[in-house]
């Protein structure tokens, strides 16, 4: 054998990231490989924080140390050795930048080669490409230059002109804002009795000062009784320099620093109380100039085949597809071959129902996904190592298939493909798998298994024993006699819906990815009263943020110890009065060192206890603040359940920590640790002690391992025994099995779905195999083919 075709193998030896316990492992190449395990068990810390985070790092070092200053610095992983490694791309289930700039479009290259396209075909002709870009205004200037010709300085007029696509009313965004004035300040106040009313702007801290000590107003003075001049000020004065208490500082009217601070954001990504005030304050309404296109006149007004650029990008893509490819004109043959490419891949992939306008903060996890792969299906690289994460998120069992068939084809060009997946679908797939486990967190991060998928069948693992699990269809539904009424509704693609959804019982409403059922549920049910909405979204927190703190299960440990001590709660955060003054309650000291990845040593004056030596000596039931933040939740439900620790507003939060099946993990544990499964049930955990009738869960099963399935069944179950309505989002075929009733969506997605298509128990869908979602919970339970009396959907009683 050439040595140069000895390197079959990818090898990791002692592998410590996270949870991971002196992992060692071989990995063949050029092979599907997919890596198992329950929630929490270390895949991730594997795969994504060893394997990829080291071939990152090592291609960043090829580049020269001036380059690398504007690189992200990575850290080398905790490793012993690792061999083998070729390039790495990373798929993950983040998502999409929240820029209310980036659309799907954007995000792709699409819409750069659309504008390019009608810079070249469009009539009238009106400018290069960034004449269609949304991103560049027009501007024009005009004035006198000094150049140096023949040692003599001479003034020359020189004239510049850009024109850009930018609609000049909304600045590119496609809506405008209207502020509600009551919501941001109290008109009987005056600046000093605290009248703004603006999450951050105190008036003891610098915003205070500024507006205070501007000499614009007279601070004693309510605002109902300002001037024009003083509430123009106030309000709207653009950035003024001004001097307060000796210092230069720019002042600027409140909705300016409004629209800089807030607006420059997408509304899902900020803070629970600043979205609050965002959505109480403002009101946003579709550009009245562009009519929500983003797009000057200009820019609109020149067509290729009837249609501007505008159109093209309200289109469904798979329509686009089509009409690009009605084009023959051959001086772009090129561009356009790119371009039926790109879109054609977003067919391919399942993702044909979106549109290039389509704002990218808005895609799920799923679909963020399948938009990062659209840019490597028809790539020429082989050799490389693709990494997914669970790529079946989002996705019905009808376009599993079509997901399993796309990773086989980037095995089959020569690629290690690297699968972290919980679907047995694709699981069955896999070349070798790779098991890791037993349990999760602490009891994790071990490799109970490798071979092939026959082989862990008959393995003796989680992940084996609960392999071929399928749940049965229910014998006995609950009834339900009250319903919520949906009526008209037409969001996204929705034609006009009109449905009951019944209370009191587990309702799931399924349907292929794009179908409608989130703008059904989270559109016409979520912002009803008594209505708790747990979503997608991705739990926002520093390396600071745990467990304890994202729950406020904080706040009343805090108060039990600062009452059982005589001393003040904010001794026991380490974000406060309590944290060590050496690492500032991090509980590490990190060293910037450029260009190389930064160093964290632990602490040497807290130990990483991230607290004052004193506040430890202060003890709750026999134990000191850091010993509760180091408990797991199974034992701190334990500790606060009774004894001298009893703590019944602690402990009805970690027995909803337990009852999610995070018993495991350690209350201290830094929330940027944890997998995306535990960042879901985390989420479902909070949001279960909000006070609401109805919750609707969008696919609460995402990062679960078949065993945990059970286990969220059982929950959703004492919801419902509990007196709650549970409505949920759902592909996984287990909680249709088990749900009481069934709304189907569909048939198809974009255009060709928002429509009802099936109504009833999943006995009645999976007896009249109507729908494609009927058909694959048809074969999933094992019910024979179309024999039995296909039986009509019988409707609830109603009140």
């Amino acid at each position: 054998m050439h040595p140069a075709d000895s390197h079959d193998l990818l090898r990791v030896q002692g592998a410590r990231v996270n949870n991971l316990k002196d992992v060692s492992v071989e990995i063949p190449k050029r092979r599907l490989t997919v890596f198992t395990g329950v929630s929490g068990s270390g895949k991730s810390s594997l795969v994504f924080g060893t394997i990829a985070a080291e071939s990152q790092r090592m291609i960043n070092e090829t580049y020269s140390a001036f380059v690398q200053g504007f690189m992200p610095t990575l850290a080398r992983p905790d490793v012993d050795f690792l061999d083998g490694l070729t390039t790495a791309i990373i798929i993950d289930q983040e998502r999409l930048g929240a820029n209310p700039r980036s659309t799907v479009g954007t995000v792709t290259d699409a819409n750069a080669m659309l504008r390019i396209l009608f810079s070249r075909l469009g009539k009238p002709y009106i400018g290069s490409a960034q004449a269609f870009s949304f991103n560049v205004a027009s501007i024009s200037g005009a004035g006198a230059v000094t150049v140096e010709k023949h040692g003599q300085k001479i003034k020359e007029r020189r004239s510049f002109s850009i024109t850009g696509g930018m609609c000049a009313r909304c600045e590119g965004r496609g809506s405008v804002s209207d502020f509600d004035l009551t919501a941001l300040y109290d008109e009987n106040k005056s600046l000093n009795e605290g009248a703004i009313t603006i999450p951050g702007y105190s008036m003891e801290g610098w915003y205070g000062r500024i507006f205070r000590q501007s000499g614009f107003f007279d601070p004693d003075k309510p605002i109902k009784k300002y001037t024009k001049r003083e509430l123009q000020d106030l309000l709207y004065k653009e950035p003024t320099k001004i001097k307060v208490e000796g210092i230069n500082l720019t002042y600027s009217g409140l909705i300016p620093s409004i629209q800089k601070s807030f607006l420059s954001k997408d509304v899902e990504a900020m803070q629970p109380h600043i979205r609050a005030f965002v959505e109480r304050a403002i009101t946003f309404q579709t550009c009245p100039e562009c009519e929500g296109t983003r797009l000057t006149e200009l820019a609109r007004s020149s067509k290729i085949k009837g249609k501007n650029i505008a159109d093209a990008c309200r289109m469904q893509i798979s329509d686009l597809a089509e009409w690009v490819g009605s084009i023959t004109d051959k001086g772009v043959a090129p561009l356009l071959t790119g371009l039926k490419h790109t879109l054609d891949s977003f067919v391919e992939i399942g993702l044909g129902y979106l549109s290039l306008e389509r704002p990218s903060g808005t895609l799920s996890g799923g679909e963020a996904q399948r938009v990062k792969m659209i840019r490597h299906l028809g790539s020429s690289l082989t050799d490389t190592t693709y990494v997914f994460d669970e790529p079946t998120i989002g996705l019905h069992p009808h376009d599993i298939e079509r997901m399993n068939n796309l990773l086989i084809r980037l095995r089959d060009k020569g690629n290690t493909v690297l699968v972290v997946e919980h679907k047995p679908e694709t699981i069955a797939i896999g070349d070798h798998v790779v098991d890791l486990g037993p349990g999760a967190g602490s009891a994790g991060g071990t490799i109970c298994f490798e071979g092939t998928v026959e082989e862990l069948r008959k393995s003796d693992t989680v992940t084996g024993r609960h392999l071929d699990d399928r749940a049965s269809i229910k014998e006995n539904v609950r009834e339900s006699t009250e319903a919520l009424e949906i009526r008209g509704a037409t969001a996204n693609n929705l034609r006009n819906v009109d449905v009951d959804v019944p209370l009191g019982v587990l309702t799931v409403v399924t349907g292929v990815a794009g179908s409608g059922k989130s703008s059904l549920i989270h559109g016409s049910v979520a912002g009803r009263d008594g209505v708790v909405a747990i979503d997608q979204a991705a739990i926002k927190g520093s390396r600071r943020s745990n467990p304890a703190t994202y729950t406020g299960l904080l706040e009343p440990i805090r108060k039990a110890f600062a009452k059982a001590n005589g001393v003040k709660p904010a001794l026991f955060s380490a974000n406060s009065e309590g944290a060590c003054p050496v690492c500032n309650g991090n509980g590490v000291i990190y060293t910037d060192l450029g260009m190389v990845a930064g160093v964290a040593t632990p602490c040497e004056e807290c130990e990483g206890k991230r607290f004052q030596a004193e506040v430890l000596d202060y003890k709750f039931g026999g134990r000191d603040i850091s010993e509760v933040l180091a408990m797991s939740a199974a034992e701190a439900e334990k500790f606060f359940g009774d004894g001298d620790a009893k703590l019944p507003a602690a402990h009805a939060i970690l027995t909803r920590l337990v009852d999610v099946g995070l018993g495991y993990l350690s209350l201290g544990q830094p929330l940027t640790t944890l997998s995306g499964g535990e960042r879901q049930r985390l989420k479902l955990a909070t949001h279960m002690g909000e006070k609401g009738g109805i919750y609707i869960l969008d696919e609460p099963t995402t990062g679960l391992h078949l065993a945990d399935v059970e286990q969220l069944l059982g929950l959703l179950d004492r919801l419902v025994e509990s007196g709650k309505s549970v409505i949920v989002i759902e592909h996984h075929q287990a909680v249709m099995a088990h749900a009481d009733w069934i709304i189907d969506l569909g048939p198809g997605a974009g255009h060709d779905g928002g429509k009802i298509v099936f109504e009833g128990t999943p006995a009645e869908l999976v007896a009249k195999r109507s729908t494609l979602t009927g058909e694959h919970l048809a074969d999933y339970v094992g019910a024979p083919a179309k024999s039995r009396a296909a039986a009509a959907p019988r409707r609830r009683g109603r009140a």
